[in-house]
């Protein structure tokens, strides 16, 4: 690349072989999306996963092994092990990977735990005590990023958008509670289709595009730019849901997500199972335990979808989102112009707009909301 600068007597200017009337410091000739300021509106919506710093990951295996395992205080393993996804399970096929997840419990807790202590122990507790950080030697036991913030947003919820923070494609999914992102997922606590729908838009695309970094050639989310400066057709949590432009939305956001998991996932070549283990009706799993017993221990029923067999999970391989995004049927194109036709209606704004005018109308919108709410 080159940049050249003069001292202003130049009237001609051009900017990746097109002529413009000016560049702005962030070598665009669009809309000056610099001037962008955060919106208090977008607060507390999207959060950073959580970053391990240690090997408390581990297979499906291993923990479906752990989950049934007795502990000397009564209580279930299940309340500190769970599903764990990073930005290659949204891309690409889920791995299956799970989590020893001690949030926030002191070492003494944790200790009763028997075999996922011992495991963590063996290969977490020597990684920490040979770094530098005074911290990594101190609570050894728990992720080193724990996002209490975020944990705390999406608890309540039972599911959660995420979008892998660097990926080819903008992907936006949902993941069910209680899955632990890493930290190479940015998570919403929103569960409406409405909300997703909007982040997986055009509109939202675009401003993402322009308001994010790079990675080589693979586009950076950053929810401090992208998401927290991002102006919805309403402030977050002022929309109507009754409002027919936002039924709009909704209903387009669903089909997408059940055309692409269709996909995904075909019923011809997968079948639902119910995973079974003991869980704490007041643990991680509380919405899945079916009968505690007086101590508040019941069965965990979870379900999920996996192959019918080997040769379909052998075709299964290369049904991912990231395929299906490099193809991009027409049946995934028409899904994505109905959804952006309902949100431009709900902005009001054609969907002929071109990439540098949208930028321009949600610039404005930005600095409206940011000027009203100061």
């Amino acid at each position: 690349s080159m940049v050249g600068f003069d001292n202003g007597e130049e009237a001609s200017r051009r900017l990746d072989g097109a002529t413009v009337e000016t560049i702005n410091s962030n070598l665009g000739g669009d809309a000056d999306t610099t001037q962008a300021t955060k919106l208090p509106e977008n607060a507390g919506i999207a959060f950073m996963g959580t970053t391990k710093q240690g090997a408390f990951d581990v297979p499906e295996q291993q923990a479906l092994a752990w989950l049934h395992a007795p502990n000397p205080h009564g209580l279930p393993n299940s309340n500190i092990l769970c599903p764990w996804r990073n930005g290659r399970d949204v891309t690409a096929r889920d791995r299956g990977m799970w989590i020893v997840d001690t949030d926030r419990f002191d070492l003494e807790q944790v200790a009763l735990y028997e075999q996922p202590f011992a495991y963590i122990d063996e290969y977490v507790r020597v990684f920490r005590e040979r770094s530098p950080r005074e911290w990594y030697r101190k609570e050894w036991w728990q992720l080193y990023a724990n996002r209490p913030v975020m944990r705390d947003a999406i608890a309540p919820l039972s599911r959660f958008a995420a979008t892998p923070a660097v990926s080819k494609h903008r992907l936006f999914v949902w993941l069910d509670w209680p899955t632990t992102p890493d930290h190479a997922l940015l998570v919403f606590a929103r569960e409406d289709d409405y909300f997703f729908g909007v982040l997986h838009s055009r509109v939202h695309e675009v401003w993402a595009l322009k308001l994010g970094t790079q990675l080589e050639t693979r586009p950076r989310y950053t929810p401090t730019t992208c998401f927290e400066t991002f102006p919805f057709p309403w402030p977050p949590g002022e929309e109507d849901q009754k409002n027919p432009l936002v039924k709009a939305i909704a209903a387009a956001a669903k089909e997408l997500d059940e055309l692409r998991n269709n996909w995904l996932n075909p019923p011809e070549w997968t079948k639902e199972e119910i995973l079974e283990f003991p869980g704490s009706a007041d643990g991680p799993w509380a919405r899945y335990v079916q009968d505690p017993d007086k101590n508040g221990i019941g069965t965990v029923r979870y379900p999920r979808l996996v192959p019918k067999d080997e040769a379909c999970a052998a075709k299964l391989k290369d049904r991912t989102l990231t395929n299906l995004y490099n193809e991009r049927p027409a049946w995934l194109e028409n899904a994505h112009q109905k959804l952006d036709e309902a949100v431009f209606a709900a902005y009001d704004w054609p969907p002929t707009l071109t990439h540098d005018q949208l930028l321009e109308h949600l610039l404005t919108l930005n600095l409206d909301r940011a000027k009203s709410e100061g």
